[in-house]
């Protein structure tokens, strides 16, 4: 792990990538079959305006430094630190051996709607893997909320850890071994980074 991706200069767009491998195939009738692998993984691409070199030059050097696709890193995605679900409370793990695509957790304020939403990003300290939220959920009267996830949890939760789901940070690598930079006529410089989540 090599360090936090650099906030400034500020990211113009940011894109959001799902890969989930399916083995897809046709009979002679043409009907479709597929086959899910059980993997997914969240590909991130942050585009840059033109900047002037002084903006540039940290920006390049941290991503230099990663030497291509050796070295990992967090980063936040824009428009998605904070979450839609008001999470009240002080919700944790609730209980151990979950697994699938529901999380159980306890510590929410009691009977709340939209306690989670869709869209809300979540991970779990004891592992590097962020998931995402995808059906809102409400608190029942004693402050617990079964939480519908994707993908499924790829290592179990511990009992009592809290999850994190206010800047959710990614840990991720860059996608390639090769770093472009664009250079205008003049002083002006951009960049498009295109990063993969890794654990």
């Amino acid at each position: 792990m090599s360090g936090t991706y650099p906030v400034t200069p500020k990211v113009q767009q940011a894109a959001l990538q799902s890969l989930q491998p399916t083995r897809v195939s046709f009979g002679q009738n043409l009907k479709r079959q597929s086959r899910t692998r059980g993997a997914q993984r969240w590909g991130i691409k942050f585009t840059y305006p033109q900047m002037m070199r002084s903006e540039f030059a940290p920006l390049h050097a941290f991503l230099l430094s990663q030497r291509g696709q050796a070295d990992t890193f967090t980063t936040l995605l824009p428009g998605f630190t904070t979450p839609r679900g008001s999470w009240l409370g002080s919700p944790i793990v609730n209980g151990s051996s979950q697994s699938g695509r529901t999380i159980n957790v306890r510590g929410l304020a009691a009977s709340q709607s939209g306690v989670a939403k869709v869209g809300d990003l979540i991970k779990f300290p004891s592992h590097s893997k962020v998931y995402m939220v995808t059906a809102d959920a409400n608190s029942d009267s004693s402050g617990t909320a079964s939480i519908s996830i994707e993908p499924a949890l790829i290592a179990t939760p511990i009992d009592g850890e809290a999850p994190v789901t206010t800047n959710v940070p990614f840990n991720v690598a860059l996608a390639s071994d090769t770093l472009d930079a664009n250079i205008s006529p003049g002083v002006l410089y951009g960049m498009e980074v295109n990063l993969v989540e890794v654990w």
